[in-house]
């Protein structure tokens, strides 16, 4: 199954987020292999500064997303505030 997650971040989030931004990446990276990671990355507000992130995701199930959900940096560090699922359909133009 297939998955948008849209993450927006706490107001005073941005040092946490820069602080655990390498281990959120490299769980990232590991997930791309696994094939579980499609695409993703920041949202940014008009200046320019991070505010939340948004992921395409690949898991057999919703209790599999939130499981890694769960354990990612950003949600463990409280970066993310505020987070929404939606199972997706991606479009794949051959």
């Amino acid at each position: 199954m297939q998955f948008v997650v849209t993450a927006f971040d706490y107001e005073d989030a941005l040092e946490r987020r820069l602080e655990h931004r390498e281990a959120h990446l490299s769980g990232l990276r590991a997930m791309a292999k696994q094939g579980t990671f499609i695409s993703g990355g920041a949202m940014v507000n008009e200046e320019g500064k991070m505010i939340g992130s948004n992921v395409h995701v690949a898991f057999p199930d919703l209790a599999a997303l939130q499981a890694w959900l769960d354990s990612d940096p950003f949600t463990v560090h409280k970066v993310w505030e505020t987070t929404t699922i939606h199972e997706i359909k991606l479009l794949a133009i051959d």
